[in-house]
């Protein structure tokens, strides 16, 4: 079997850069390399493209303007047929010899946030007909929308606790009655977030009106839409990875998060060193590849989730169905919201991307990282070959000089 070349698309013009950089090289080390060779594609911050054999040391990130300095930019250059290749591109008129090309037979999407988890990137993929990994241009845009997204899943039944949300445009000059609509509404305390940003960036929880207010502007800062929440006051965090596609979706183990605040913040998700405990106590579990940063593996949590049975099989459950309901592929990881007074189940948010790729709960579920990552490609490749499959152009040539004609005289004739 010949060895597939795995483009590594990561970085990218997001708060979440350096997380995106942290998931893929944990993800890029884990690759057979009797089956797979990666080629970097490194989306630098300004959003040029780069390739490089050092963009694959994490170490390296340490200088970032060092690592551009040493990096190749590159453009896409699609050759039909699904085939896509990586041109290096130094700028230079002249050359002494041609660029060297990278041929890239699948994309293996890594980015966090913006035009790399809502679908941009996706459908530059599918319109460069390259099979990429993870959920598509639909799953992708509705679940980097938080308002979207809880839409959704409240209109097909799944609970999500009391929202508003507003765009900067409504906010300004109306702020006091913004303010009255969510205190009538909501109550407090309540939580404040971008609606489309990730990894708890522009997040605060607000129990009185200046709070609220100023919340809402930290918020804006990072989005123009925001969402207001009804906190859950007595409340324990549980999330849920899916692997699969809307054919075939199975859950993982449970993890609940550990957090010493409020909220869980950015810092205890990716800031942390490494550490850990014995079975049934918090575990940062880091990843085993290089030795770098753990990424969202090095976050506090518990694994399997402290639940009862009923309440295990329920959040499966719930996140195989919003799995379906968002139509994903890949991996994702659903986030619900535990009241424990009441016992009820809300859900939080879908990443579709989600953080080190949740590969620290899938090796509790008996799927190594090396399989995790072999197991997504396999289902980009599938995808790739069903939609090839599809009838994608009607073979009738409109502008061929009958058919002109008769569009001249439908025209000429009103």
């Amino acid at each position: 079997m010949s060895i597939l070349n795995v483009g590594l698309v990561f970085g990218g013009v997001s708060p979440e850069h350096e997380v995106s950089v942290i998931s893929t090289l944990q993800a890029a080390a884990a690759l057979d390399r009797n089956r797979y060779r990666p080629v970097p594609v490194y989306i630098a911050k300004d959003g040029t493209w780069y390739t490089g054999a050092h963009l694959l040391d994490v170490e390296a990130y340490r200088d970032l303007d060092r690592v551009r300095a040493r990096a190749i930019p590159v453009r896409l250059d699609p050759r039909g047929a699904g085939v896509l290749e990586l041109v290096e591109d130094d700028g230079r008129r002249f050359h002494l010899r041609r660029p060297r090309r990278h041929r890239i037979d699948v994309m293996f999407l890594g980015l966090h946030g913006g035009s790399g988890e809502n679908g941009g990137l996706q459908g530059l993929c599918e319109t460069f007909n390259v099979p990429y990994t993870g959920s598509g241009i639909l799953g992708s845009a509705l679940g980097m929308d938080k308002v979207l997204s809880k839409r959704l899943c409240r209109e097909a039944g799944i609970p999500v606790v009391d929202f508003v949300a507003f765009r900067e445009s409504e906010w300004s000059y109306r702020e006091e009655a913004w303010l009255d609509r969510c205190e009538a509404g909501l109550g407090y305390p309540v939580v404040v977030k971008p609606a489309r940003l990730g990894s708890s960036i522009g997040i605060t929880k607000a129990k009185d009106r200046t709070a609220l207010d100023a919340a809402i502007e930290e918020a804006f800062r990072y989005d123009d839409k925001v969402i207001v929440e009804r906190a859950v006051t007595r409340l324990r965090e549980v999330n849920c990875s899916v692997l699969g596609d809307p054919d075939e979706a199975v859950p993982s183990v449970l993890e609940e998060p550990v957090t010493r605040q409020e909220l869980l913040t950015f810092q205890e998700k990716y800031m942390r060193g490494e550490g850990g405990g014995g079975k049934g106590t918090p575990q940062r579990r880091g990843a085993k590849q290089g030795g770098g940063p753990g990424g969202m593996a090095s976050l506090d949590r518990i694994i399997p989730a402290p639940l009862s049975d009923e309440q295990t099989r329920l959040m499966q459950e719930l996140a195989v169905r919003v799995f379906r309901l968002f139509e994903c592929a890949g991996v994702a990881r659903i986030d619900f919201l535990l009241d424990v007074e009441t016992g009820q189940v809300f859900f939080n948010e879908i990443n579709t991307i989600p953080g080190s790729f949740s590969f620290y709960l899938w090796e509790p579920s008996g799927v190594s990282f090396e399989v995790l990552t072999h197991r997504l490609i396999e289902l980009a490749l599938k995808r790739h070959r069903d939609a090839g499959s599809r009838i994608h152009t009607y073979d009738v040539n409109l502008l061929s000089e009958r058919s002109l004609a008769g569009l001249k005289g439908a025209k000429g004739s009103g």
